[in-house]
């Protein structure tokens, strides 16, 4: 049996808006920080006064605003772990 992949793509307009499909799952958010599970893996969405624009659940979108500081994906993450930050990780 194939597995199906939906398309994950993600589009920013001057790092205040942020739009993200193929996302699975909004695992957590704040006004610094957003975890999404995409098809892809989980990204992790850094910046100051971040909040949800736009949530489609069946349609797997992500909208973003706020001031985007920093984006990356989170390739040994298992869920329910706590995120660290860049420093967080060099200085165990």
């Amino acid at each position: 049996m194939t597995e199906k992949h939906v398309r994950h793509e993600i589009g920013m307009m001057n790092r205040k808006s942020l739009a993200v499909s193929g996302v699975r799952n909004v695992d957590s958010f704040d006004a610094e920080e957003f975890l999404l599970e995409t098809e892809m893996g989980y990204l992790l969405i850094k910046g100051e006064n971040l909040h949800l624009r736009t949530l489609n659940v069946e349609q797997g979108n992500v909208a973003i605003e706020g001031k985007i500081n920093e984006m990356g994906y989170l390739d040994n993450y298992r869920p329910g772990e706590k995120v660290k930050g860049f420093f967080g990780k060099l200085f165990k």
